[in-house]
């Protein structure tokens, strides 16, 4: 159930997360008769709803062959067959692995599945894209970058904004210095994941849905029609609320542009934890510690329409989502489209600096061309990025639930003043289910 000795010691190198890391590696793709310049063949996890958007964008690079196609829900696995023809398909992402001709896999799954079936395929010597979050847990998320870089292999989260124009304007900015040192941040969003009544059980699953799959490695729970279909991001046991659907999107932007690593102090507000259902709404006090020149950043995490003081002050009024960085100079808002520089009677004459991020070719294509020239550093948002944005993000969650301020040793992965969070670090998987033995 959890990681050998010997993989432990790898996993307390928090620091070594929380800086990125990656081995730079020769290898071949591991299939007999490919060839570098060849359509990359990619299996997918999942394949409706995220699933179905990432297929689009899949086929919109060219440059795949979909070979094999996975999913718990029989009407979505007959519905991409048809429109894949040539994929075989499974249910069980276990024995789809046992295809010989897939080179890379996508996962689309629901969060609590997301480190399972990546490790599967890692271990399985393939290539992997996995939406966000990229685990369901601390452990995992920990477990999954080691595993990347031992088995050389090249990765992706579905962190699809990071290759957005907009974001990486607003990370020159703030890095060219255009509002001076940036000591703190706040994120505001309107979205809401939560759930305020017990689940109705007694009903059973429809004949399409293979009910034991999709749950895997949770407890075993009867079906319940407030668990599925998408609805599960409301419960602990599948998802982490709204922080854990929007964090990654949000938090990605300060974590670039401010250089930061893991967080030493959390600490989160919102209503009575329950132990089943995520919360109506979540305030979430991050401090990072200084990097090299760059000063302490306390980052504030507000959703479900909650937001602070400073950006009534500021009038941000038409900004329905917003990540508001607060420089000695002013102020800089941005989200997933745009951004401005506060006040903007300050700013009217300020020459912005020539663009340094080039273009990206898109943030699939990224992973395929990776993929296709053995280059796990070309991703953006490799394991080795997205292992750290992800360990954040859920910290905010494990904060909450603890009901206590983590003061967070990334080298032991735990916080010594919060025992109880380590219930929520390292979870409990049902009987048969091992990290260890993931296929």
């Amino acid at each position: 159930m959890h990681p050998s000795p010997n993989r432990r010691d790898f996993l307390k190198t928090g620091a070594a997360l929380g800086t990125g890391f990656w081995i730079a590696n020769r290898y071949a793709r591991g299939q007999e008769g490919t060839s570098k310049d060849d359509k990359l063949n990619v299996a997918v996890v999942g394949v409706s709803n995220r699933g179905g958007e990432n297929i689009k964008d899949l086929v919109a690079t060219n440059m795949v062959n979909f070979v094999a196609l996975c999913d718990v829900d029989d009407k979505n696995l007959d519905s991409a067959g048809k429109q894949f023809p040539k994929a075989k398909t499974y249910n069980d992402y276990r024995r789809m692995l046992e295809q010989k001709d897939i080179d890379a896999v996508l996962i689309a799954t629901a969060d609590h599945v997301h480190a399972w079936a990546t490790l599967a395929a890692l271990r399985a010597g393939k290539d992997v894209y996995c939406e966000k979050p990229l685990t369901h847990s601390v452990e995992e998320v920990r477990l999954v970058a080691q595993t990347a870089a031992l088995e050389k292999r090249v990765t992706q989260m579905g962190t699809q904004i990071h290759a957005g124009d907009n974001y990486r304007r607003v990370v020159e900015l703030i890095q060219a210095g255009a509002i001076g040192p940036v000591k703190e941040v706040h994120i505001f969003i309107t979205s809401a994941w939560y759930q305020k009544e017990p689940a109705r059980m007694g009903i059973e699953p429809p004949p399409n849905l293979h009910w034991d799959l999709w749950l895997g490695p949770a407890d075993d729970r009867p079906y319940s029609p407030d668990y599925l279909p998408f609805v599960w991001r409301r419960w602990w046991a599948f998802g982490e609320g709204t922080l854990g659907d929007m964090g990654c999107h949000f938090i990605d932007l300060p974590k670039w542009a401010l250089k930061l690593g893991l967080p030493t102090k959390i600490r989160a507000e919102g209503p009575p934890v329950h132990s089943e259902w995520c919360p109506e709404y979540l305030i979430v006090h991050y401090e990072f510690p200084a990097r090299g020149d760059l000063p302490p950043v306390k980052l504030t995490w507000h959703d479900a329409g909650r937001r602070p003081e400073i950006a009534n002050e500021l009038k941000l009024q038409k900004w329905k989502n917003g990540i508001l960085f607060v420089g000695e100079k002013g102020y800089l808002i941005s989200d997933y489209s745009n951004h401005a520089l506060l006040p903007e009677d300050k700013f009217k004459d300020y020459q912005k600096p020539e663009p340094t991020i080039p273009k990206s070719i898109g943030h699939h294509k990224e992973w395929v061309t990776a993929c296709l020239k053995r280059d796990p550093k070309m991703p953006l948002c490799n394991f080795s990025y997205a292992g750290p944005l992800t360990e954040t993000v859920l910290l905010g969650t494990v904060a909450y639930r603890a009901g206590q301020e983590l003061q967070w040793d990334a080298n032991q992965m735990r916080a010594p003043n919060a025992p109880q969070a380590d219930a929520f670090l390292r979870l409990r998987y049902r009987n048969g289910w091992s990290l260890q033995q993931t296929a």
